[in-house]
């Protein structure tokens, strides 16, 4: 069995990073800012969707197991996330993540803020849909110039959990 280094996650980040930052480019180039965030919004999303089923047997409700299955799933990857659960409780599972190897790939890149922004509002679909598929409801923020750290995640109960009625 092969050990995953901190370092070879680190490069995979950076890959998927570039290529991102590329696509956008061109989509942009080509259709627009609107339509390029758009596009690659729905293109990630569906990426998180498919992620977001190992989740389901946590939805909609059970934001303390979805909050230890989840960070559990970062694995080695977690020194570079450096989340900092703020909040978990039935009401809302609060994440903030401290750091993003694709946003710290796209600042090395020489990239705007605004372009950053818009990046991780582009890479940032996965979370949207991934904690949809799992039946939460999902109301994070991106990053955004002058703001620390990176994503915000913020999940709630989903439209099937029980209100108590």
């Amino acid at each position: 069995m092969t050990t995953v280094s901190l370092d070879d996650l680190r490069r995979a980040f950076a890959m998927r990073a570039t290529a991102y930052a590329h696509l956008f480019d061109v989509m942009r180039e080509r259709f627009g800012t609107d339509v390029a965030l758009e596009v690659g919004r729905e293109a990630t999303g569906r990426m998180g969707a498919v992620l977001g089923a190992a989740f389901a047997p946590f939805g909609p409700a059970d934001l303390i197991g979805l909050k230890d299955a989840f960070l559990g799933g970062l694995g080695p990857a977690e020194p570079m996330f450096d989340p900092e659960v703020e909040q978990c409780d039935d009401a809302e599972l609060r994440i903030q993540f401290r750091g993003c190897p694709l946003k710290e790939q796209w600042e090395a890149m020489g990239r705007t803020s605004e372009d950053v922004a818009l990046l991780c509002r582009f890479a940032g679909a996965i979370d949207v849909k991934l904690f949809e598929r799992a039946g939460f409801t999902f109301a994070g923020e991106t990053w955004q110039p002058g703001r620390a750290g990176c994503c915000l995640l913020k999940v709630r109960p989903g439209p099937q959990a029980s209100t108590g009625d």
